[in-house]
């Protein structure tokens, strides 16, 4: 499958999270955060060039398989990973041996992966080079890769504000006062996979059953492995605990903070809404000191939408939302591709934070994975918050904070393990990305048949200009009242005017003209060699979002130009999959956009070449 691709060039290979805390020792049921201290800024980059683990995949292995009862009723029997043969594991003692390792199994995780766990930790680029060697020794290997650190993404935060005005400030807010009137969130769940929650008097009614996913117990600091407790006993680190020269940090409690945004108590007379206040939180815990291990993540997206994990009971109810405010440099693992492409099989929809490098996304993992909502972060003057990361990859932006105005939500006093209910803002993808996840669960309440491409497609289509510089910030800023609209099919993604393409229209020059926002284009690809243009005159500061939509066999694949034939933007992804571009016009005059839409694979002709494309700005 071709993925999506970005114009900019790929940074550095390097794990890089800024990770400064500012915490708020208000008590539970304060109407206003009281200002805490912040910590200096610090850079992590030693711990997350390090592991000691690597993930290994057999051709012939697969997942664990859910034994049926009767009736065809699932058993409560989950049948496991056999046991490494003697084989492959001399394989793996050679491979090890060469680098001066010595690997030991550790488990099995849902994708059918075998995590294996080495005696110290390495560098990354020395544990890839394990991983090549055993391939290549092993002709059953289907992939060996690091079992890399992720970390929460956050930046410093340097104050505290009573009020949120990222939902109804007309700049940088997101229209949630109208979105209220038709949604909130009612009957949807949304899995927060993070450092895991805090009981909290703003958050009371509204956790669910989730499950701590983190194997080792370095990294969990609650003295056991997997279980079902995702409470955070927090992820303080004392100095060098990470890596060499690494500074000691207080407890982040960021779990919490992502949770408060997206499902807070409201009406309540106390503390700070949440976004889609009707939806419960599933915690899944999958960062713990230092950060937390790619094969961890990866089972914690499996389970929480509805997959089977080995010796884990399955969820109750799977989650229709993920929310992972959490990664790292470097491309996407094909282990968390995989476990992506599960949940979505399920249709968990997959909301991502873009990383805060102030870089392109495409070396941000995994907002570079196929399939997911990547999400960079605004200001309060609704422009590109100075750290959010960028690019073609980006899919929507939403509040994040910068420069002082940070995105107020539930938290904990305890520096090191759980103090008081408290509230502090923070800055981040970490906090924009929870807007984007708590408005999916508004959607989903609204028109719960909606798959993860509707809702991205339609998400996207009824995001607002962006009244200050926010270049490769996607589609727009997430309006929460006109997404809900798109949702029901009356407004944004969802309803205006209708055209059937028209040939010959296989040039600039013959374009066929869309002129009204919103309109959906009947399209046919007539051959191999087919090529579609349409042209949109795009008012100064306006958007251009465009979304094709192929027909279940087909491959088509879509640009933007400008009238120079420049290309802009475009999205290359494969067969039956949606492909959306956006183009922003930031100039003072209306400029012509051209859409074209290409043939890669599949039908041809009046029945099988068809194809939709929607053009809104």
């Amino acid at each position: 499958m071709k993925s999506q691709q970005s114009k900019y060039p790929a940074a550095v290979l390097k794990l890089c999270v800024v990770a400064v805390l500012g915490l708020g020792a208000g008590v539970a049921g304060a109407g206003t955060p009281t200002t805490g201290m912040a910590m200096p800024a610090a850079q992590r980059m030693a711990v997350s060039d390090l592991t000691d683990r690597i993930i290994v995949k057999y051709k012939d292995e697969s997942g664990p398989v859910v034994v049926k009862g009767a009736k065809g009723m699932q058993a409560a029997v989950v049948r496991s990973a056999a046991p490494l043969a003697a084989a492959r594991k001399a394989v793996i003692d050679r491979a090890g041996q060469q680098f001066g390792m010595l690997v030991k199994e550790s488990h099995s995780i849902a994708t059918g992966a075998r995590v294996f766990k080495l005696d110290r930790k390495v560098r990354l680029a020395d544990a890839a080079k394990l991983a090549a060697d055993l391939k290549a020794r092993d002709a059953s290997v289907e992939y060996a890769e690091p079992d890399r650190m992720m970390h929460p993404l956050f930046t410093p935060n340097d104050s505290m504000y009573s009020q949120q005005w990222d939902y109804f400030e007309a700049t940088g807010g997101m229209n949630m006062p109208a979105a209220w009137d038709k949604s909130t969130g009612s009957g949807i769940r949304v899995a927060v996979i993070d450092t895991g929650y805090r009981p909290h008097a703003d958050l009371s009614g509204q956790i669910l059953a989730g499950y701590d996913f983190i194997s080792d117990t370095a990294v969990s600091n609650d003295g056991n492995g997997r279980d079902s407790d995702a409470s955070d006993p927090g992820d303080w680190v004392t100095a060098g605990e990470c890596g060499s020269g690494q500074p000691a940090e207080n407890s982040s409690w960021h779990g919490t903070h992502v949770a408060g945004t997206i499902a807070a108590l409201t009406n309540n007379g106390t503390g700070v809404a949440g976004i889609a206040y009707g939806a419960k939180i599933v915690p899944v815990r999958v960062l713990g000191k230092c950060g937390g291990y790619t094969s961890d993540i990866a089972d914690g997206i499996i389970w929480a939408s509805g997959g089977t994990v080995s010796g884990v009971p399955t969820i109750a109810a799977r989650a229709q939302v993920i929310n992972m405010s959490l990664g790292g440099s470097g491309a996407c693992d094909t282990t968390t591709q995989n476990a992506i492409n599960s949940a979505r099989s399920r249709g968990t929809v997959v909301v991502v934070a873009a990383g805060n490098e102030s870089q392109n996304a495409s070396n941000s993992n995994p907002a570079n994975c196929a399939g997911v909502i990547a999400v960079a972060a605004t200001n309060r003057s609704g422009g590109r918050a100075s750290y959010s990361n960028y690019g073609t990859i980006v899919d929507v932006a939403a509040p994040g904070g910068d420069s002082g105005d940070g995105i107020l939500s539930t938290l904990n006093a305890g520096t090191t393990s759980p103090g008081a209910d408290s509230y502090a803002s923070y800055m981040g993808t970490s906090m924009a990305t929870p807007h984007v996840a708590g408005v999916v669960a508004l959607m989903l309440a609204k028109n719960p048949s909606l798959t993860p491409d509707d809702v991205e497609s339609r998400l996207k289509s009824s995001a607002r200009p962006f009244p200050a510089s926010c270049s490769g910030c996607g589609a727009g800023i997430v309006d929460a009242s006109a997404a809900i609209d798109a949702a029901a099919g009356t407004g944004g993604g969802g309803g205006g005017t209708t055209m059937s393409e028209t040939e010959s229209n296989n040039t600039m020059s013959s374009a066929d003209s869309v002129t009204t926002s919103g309109t959906t284009v009947n399209g046919t690809m007539g051959s191999s060699s087919d090529t579609d243009y349409f042209v949109v005159q795009l008012p100064a500061g306006k958007t251009l979002s465009a979304t094709l939509t192929p027909n279940s066999s087909s491959d088509y694949d879509l640009y933007i130009y400008n009238s120079a034939g420049t290309l802009l933007s475009y999205s290359e992804n494969g067969t039956g999959s949606v492909d959306s571009a956006t183009s922003s016009n930031t100039g003072s005059s209306t400029s012509p956009r051209y859409v074209r839409v290409v043939y890669y694979a599949g039908g041809t002709g009046s029945t099988s070449g068809k194809y939709t494309l929607k053009l809104t700005w």
